[in-house]
């Protein structure tokens, strides 16, 4: 009994570990996520800019052609004005009276004077469009270039922001994965240390002479008062029954049991330890003893939590058949012969 103690609270420590272990795995997948959500978020930024980028990558490809073009018809200007300058000039600018003398009237003279001033003022109009058309297109590349710097800066800035936010999230990533092999490694300690518990358990009597999942007419499927479900066909410890046990327990069996054969079984505070049954039936009013006595409940008081068992039978050498449930730790049914001197370290709760 000291060693299936012990091995209990191994068995609880491992188990409270593994709980807190679990709390913590849980807080680093929600950080976890919350890198995702950073990185997923940083991405779309990166993608935004990247789309930005072309376009006005492509936006710089046009001006650049467009400037190019606009040289090609700057050039074009250019010969065409040099063809109007060779017309009127010969051996540099001719003077007025140059121009008068060799003019055949006045009439001459004026058209000459004024086809001179119009080639004039058309050089002077299209060098000032050129010289304007190209500060225009040299300022658009120039605000476009400083754009894309900016742009590549930004990017390069949420790049780094994002495998910042990646290495945190591997970092995270490797946390859990130690965590877990933490809690699988004790989960595998506490299968080893329930095995060797039940191992323990079996010297309690001379050996079981009835198992199955369910049994003693233990219900399948019953409500409790708080409107839910019960018993064997749910999972150990799922549900709660009407007495306020976890169903599939060796307390809420002999609860089962008590009500059955008396048509009542007090309420002790719902969800309680085997150890603490004699404490409470004292406490009620209903009698205890260490006589074995059919239709009792049986309580062997080894700790943490005790073990109650219904009394099926007192053969004549002082051993007894017990019925019961969860003996083995996997919330199945079972009997069992006890002898007479483990019986008699039992103690006895009598509802009748």
């Amino acid at each position: 009994m000291v060693l299936a103690d012990s091995l209990q609270q191994q068995i609880n420590d491992l188990s409270a570990q593994n709980s807190a272990t679990q709390d913590v795995v849980n807080g680093l997948q929600s950080q976890a996520q919350s890198y995702q959500d950073a990185i997923n978020q940083l991405q779309q930024q990166i993608s935004g800019l990247q789309a930005s980028i072309d376009a006005n990558k492509a936006k710089q490809v046009s001006l650049q052609q467009q400037i190019i073009d606009d040289q090609h018809q700057i050039d074009h200007e250019k010969a065409v004005l040099a063809d109007d300058v060779k017309s009127m000039y010969v051996d540099g600018t001719p003077s007025t009276l140059e121009v008068l003398a060799t003019s055949k009237n006045l009439s001459d003279f004026v058209d000459k004077q004024e086809y001179r001033t119009a080639v004039q003022n058309k050089l002077h109009d299209t060098l000032l469009q050129i010289a304007k058309l190209q500060a225009e297109l040299q300022a658009q590349k120039t605000q476009v270039d400083q754009l894309v710097s900016e742009e590549q800066s930004q990017q390069s800035q949420l790049a780094s922001a994002q495998a910042q936010q990646a290495s945190l999230l591997s970092y995270n990533q490797s946390q859990q994965a130690s965590y877990n092999a933490q809690i699988q490694a004790n989960s595998s300690k506490i299968a080893s240390l329930r095995a060797q518990q039940a191992a323990e358990n079996a010297k309690l009597g001379n050996g079981l002479i009835s198992t199955g999942t369910c049994g003693g007419g233990y219900p399948a499927d019953a409500l409790n008062s708080y409107g839910g479900h019960w018993g064997c066909n749910y999972a150990m410890d799922n549900t709660i029954d009407k007495w306020g046990m976890y169903n599939r327990e060796c307390v809420s069996y002999t609860s089962f049991k008590v009500y059955q054969a008396y048509g009542y079984m007090p309420f002790w505070g719902g969800q309680g330890n085997a150890y603490e049954w004699p404490g409470d039936a004292q406490r009620a009013g209903i009698p205890t003893g260490s006589t074995p006595r059919p239709r009792s409940v049986a309580i062997w008081n080894v700790r943490p939590l005790g073990h109650a068992m219904w009394v099926e039978a007192v053969n004549s050498d002082g051993s007894i058949l017990v019925s019961q449930y969860n003996y083995s730790y996997n919330g199945t049914y079972s009997e069992m012969y006890v002898s007479a001197a483990q019986a008699r370290t039992f103690t006895y709760i009598y509802f009748d």
